[in-house]
């Protein structure tokens, strides 16, 4: 796994947006992907391909539509390694009293 990849490919939004897209509805074509965003085919086709590079999303040829599907194992890799270490319970103690203290205040 590429962290690197990974991260730059989310660090997008617009790819951000096309993973949302995919974790709502898996499995849709470009010309689907395309209607929902104000760029052309060819940009939609390059952050596809930024994502497929990272290994967040696969595609999967259906007669003659290619369809492009989720893969959230990536992402599970990316939290287990840099975000789950952070919410550790004294980490989580710490923000839920920051949380509290800044209500009060």
């Amino acid at each position: 796994m590429d962290d690197d990849r990974i991260f730059k490919a989310l660090a997008d939004p617009t790819r951000r947006h096309l993973l949302d897209r995919l974790f709502e509805r898996d499995g849709r074509t470009l010309t689907e992907l395309e209607s929902e965003l104000e760029m052309t085919r060819f940009g939609v086709m390059k952050h596809l391909r930024i994502l497929e590079d990272a290994g967040l999303v696969v595609t999967r040829r259906q007669g003659r539509e290619k369809l492009h599907h989720l893969n959230p194992v990536p992402i599970r890799l990316v939290h287990d390694r840099w975000i789950d270490k952070y919410t550790e319970h004294r980490v989580a103690a710490l923000a839920d009293l920051k949380n509290e203290l800044e209500e009060t205040a």
